[in-house]
């Protein structure tokens, strides 16, 4: 198979295990979302830092050294894997000692039992690690949705039944817990690797040289991401931290699941023609524009639909959610093309740059955080909107100089897009403003909008012959 059938075969399935996945657990978390209170999603949120750095130092480095690796074999395989399992449980006993702290700093005394019960996560995820990379290295993204799906399926439904019993915030921890357990006995059914007694300290040292700088990067940018949980879950209300993270995790459906899925692709892609600068461009541009392509105009019709859409799915309890979550889709529409960017970074060998651009960006950042943060939530938005532009320059700057791609002309190559899908948002939203909302009712309305966006954005992208839509056409339809 060549490396175009690979990339395009690879791209679909793992749009597939994304977007099922998490559409999934999307309806799942409509279902708790109706049974709970948002201040209940709120204690899970004043979480998400502690796991997230976690997952970072587990995954970002070493994981990414094996998928770099080109011939990694059992010694790196088992090496990393009980390395992973030894700093998995280092980090759940910090945890642990840590819950009475972390309870006392929100001011929320549940917190300390559910810090305690929900951080053994680490130790789950720790258990397929390896095998997860394994089939990322190969791009055998069938038999990851075969696992994904069965272990959302199953910790959703454990999740709604303890709703209705009433178990509150222990719903979603033993949810989290269950899901995570079945993705560990599903991962080493499907995979055929199995660790051997084998700790190589020389393959480790080759690993880490690579992957510290990575994880070191991982660590910020988590940090960085969960900064406004921190931040609204100390300084204001469970409740508020509940909207904002419901908010996120809506706007993330698209903006996540689209970035994931193809940063899963293109990082062992472009690690296979790392060689050549020439191709290495070529690719990229192509996907720079397919995703912005698809992920500007989801975005912005999600923003124009925002109140009807909460109203139908959540109900009016989850309306004071809307503004944060259209400030949130603006801000995401550039959100994947910054992995692309750190990605060549990676390919190239660069992680010491990695490492310095993450550092600059997450320092100018929390300047800003920390100046904004009197203007209250929306000031910190407004805030994170504008930094995502700066963060999309300064990663592009240097990886485009890389590749000889410069900021200058990937600019003039998504523009066009940018553009047609601005200015036909913001006609659908008159439309909307004007004559929808007065006429129809929520699902209705939704619809109507929707499918104008969709028929206005595809004649439009054909008229003035967007070099997606011609991309799309010969690597999709013409396979």
């Amino acid at each position: 198979m060549s490396l175009k059938d690979k990339a395009v075969s690879g791209i679909l399935w793992s749009l597939w295990q994304q977007f099922s996945g998490k559409l999934i657990g999307f309806c799942i978390s409509i279902f708790l979302a109706r049974l709970l209170e948002p201040a209940q999603f709120g204690l899970i949120a004043m979480l998400s830092l502690f796991i997230a750095v976690g997952n970072s130092l587990l995954d970002s480095g070493l994981t990414a050294s094996l998928v770099r690796t080109q011939n990694a074999d059992q010694r790196d395989l088992s090496t990393i894997f009980y390395f992973n399992l030894a700093g998995s449980t280092t980090l759940y006993t910090m945890l642990y000692l840590a819950a009475p702290l972390i309870a006392d700093f929100y001011n929320q005394p549940l917190l300390r039992a559910v810090v305690r019960v929900y951080g053994s996560i680490f130790i789950i995820n720790a258990f397929f690690g390896v095998q997860s990379t394994l089939l990322i290295k190969e791009l055998k993204f069938k038999k990851q949705t075969n696992i994904q799906i069965p272990a959302a399926i199953s910790g959703g439904v454990l999740g709604i039944v303890l709703a209705k019993m009433g178990y509150g915030v222990w719903s979603l921890v033993w949810m989290y817990l269950f899901t995570a357990f079945l993705s560990t006995v599903l991962h080493w059914y499907f995979s055929s690797w199995r660790p051997a007694l084998i700790f190589d300290r020389q393959r480790f040292k080759n690993h880490f040289r690579f992957g510290y700088k990575i994880t070191l990067s991982g660590i910020l940018d988590t940090i960085y991401q969960n900064l406004y949980l921190i931040i609204i879950g100390k300084y204001f209300s469970a409740s508020q931290l509940g909207f904002y993270s419901r908010a996120d995790s809506v706007s993330q459906l698209p903006v996540g699941n689209i970035s994931a899925a193809i940063n899963k692709v293109t990082y062992p892609m472009f690690a296979q023609i790392s060689n050549d600068l020439v191709q290495l461009k070529a690719v990229y541009k192509k996907l720079m524009q397919q995703v912005l392509f698809w992920n500007a105009p989801t975005l912005i019709v999600l923003c124009v639909v925002a109140e009807p859409l909460f109203h139908f799915l959540l109900t009016d309890k989850w309306l004071p959610a809307v503004p944060y979550f259209k400030i949130l889709c603006i801000s995401g529409i550039m959100y994947p093309l910054h992995s692309y960017n750190l990605n060549v970074l990676k390919v190239l060998g660069k992680s010491s740059l990695f490492l310095k651009l993450e550092i600059v960006k997450k320092i100018l950042s929390v300047a800003g955080i920390l100046l904004f943060i009197p203007f209250g939530i929306y000031g910190l938005l407004y805030f994170q909107l504008f930094f995502n532009f700066v963060a999309y320059y300064i990663n592009s700057f240097y990886s485009g100089k890389l590749i000889f791609y410069p900021v200058k002309e990937q600019i003039e190559d998504i523009l066009p897009i940018l553009m047609l899908a601005g200015c036909i948002g913001i006609a659908c939203y008159v439309i909307d403003l004007f004559l929808v909302s007065i006429f129809t009712p929520d699902l209705l309305r939704i619809a109507a909008i929707t499918a104008l966006y969709t028929f206005f954005y595809y004649v439009f992208s054909v008229l003035i012959k967007l070099p997606a839509v011609g991309d799309f056409k010969q690597l999709i339809l013409k396979r």
